[in-house]
């Protein structure tokens, strides 16, 4: 970004006292508060609908969250002389949620809860079906992961030398794999809730009803402040199973504290005490942190990237998972 941006903020209302580089953008010192000026490649359909929901979480449900900031036009969009398109957006200065506090930690998920709480309490609407807003069925996202996991299995096993990665690989394939087709059937066969949402793109199946996620919700997307918790970046958010949120927040955690068992009943009962969860929502999660993500990530990224080198690390990550295996399936055994 060249000096481009201070034409792009002078079509805003107020005045910025200071700009200094962020989190790959311009954080802004306004007349109002801290700003956030970002380029944007996305569609003006896919941001008015986080400007409407975003709207909604703050006003209703009192939810701090990132909302966007219309120029002197009332657009969303404001283009620069080159044309490069950026938004403006309201911003916080808290820092991200520390994984290594636990208190921190257990705050974090019953905020998540009240975020998933005030979800719920807006109505979906029909203008905002897209495609970046009604992504596919778990079950099926976690076949086609499934597959690529078995096309990497496949090339490894035609090898005649094998490095230790793929040694590591080979190894422990049956059992993961084993694991990633009981959870996407798992998944595939859970009943509808009541009350629920049907998905618009998933017509004639049997799902759980949807609201709206996050989609996009790790420990740096919850900001620390004196006073209460922020959520940033909306850009994946969209119509689906909440518990996908709640997953991929504790995942990173369990992952951090070795699958601690007691760390993770205790963010259950956080998130439950705002927003019960059912008996469904349970065997939703609990699929989830069955089926063997952080083993297809590293398949996955070694199928499709230079197989003649595998860093160290990614060696060292497979390892790690051996060791804490049988600490995560006594994890899964509290789930249900």
């Amino acid at each position: 970004m060249n000096d481009s941006y201070l034409e792009v903020l002078e079509q805003y209302d107020g005045e910025f006292a200071g700009v200094r580089r962020g989190r790959g953008a311009w954080i802004c010192e306004w007349s109002d508060g801290v700003k956030v000026l970002k380029e944007y490649r996305g569609t003006l359909k896919r941001l008015e609908f986080e400007e409407q929901v975003l709207g909604q979480l703050r006003e209703n449900g009192g939810i701090q969250v990132d909302q966007y900031v219309r120029n002197r036009e009332g657009e969303l969009l404001t283009a620069a002389p080159d044309g490069t398109k950026y938004i403006l957006k309201d911003w916080f200065l808290n820092r991200e949620c520390s994984l290594k506090d636990s208190w921190e930690v257990l705050t974090a998920v019953s905020r998540i809860a009240g975020l998933h709480k005030a979800f719920r309490q807006i109505p979906w609407q029909e203008e905002w079906a897209m495609g970046s807003s009604l992504p596919p069925k778990l079950d099926e996202e976690m076949q086609r992961h499934s597959r690529e996991m078995k096309r990497a299995r496949n090339f490894i096993r035609g090898k005649r030398k094998k490095n230790e990665f793929e040694l590591c690989v080979i190894k422990h394939f049956d059992d993961y794999y084993e694991q990633a087709l009981a959870a996407q059937s798992g998944l595939a066969q859970l009943a509808p809730q009541q009350p629920g949402l049907a998905h618009p793109g998933h017509a004639g199946h049997s799902q759980q009803p949807y609201f709206l996620c996050h989609g996009d919700l790790d420990q740096h997307h919850v900001l620390i402040g004196d006073q209460d918790m922020a959520f940033i970046e909306f850009n994946q958010m969209h119509l689906g199973q909440q518990m996908t949120d709640l997953y991929r927040f504790m995942r990173k955690v369990m992952e951090k504290y070795g699958w601690n068992e007691r760390l993770g009943a205790s963010m259950m009962e956080s998130y439950d005490r705002v927003l019960p969860i059912s008996g469904e929502d349970r065997k939703t999660l609990y699929c989830l942190f069955l089926y063997p993500e952080k083993y297809w990530k590293q398949l996955n990224y070694y199928f499709n990237a230079n197989k003649a080198w595998v860093p160290d690390k990614n060696v060292e990550k497979l390892k790690s998972m051996e060791e804490q295996e049988a600490a995560r399936k006594r994890f899964l055994a509290e789930i249900c």
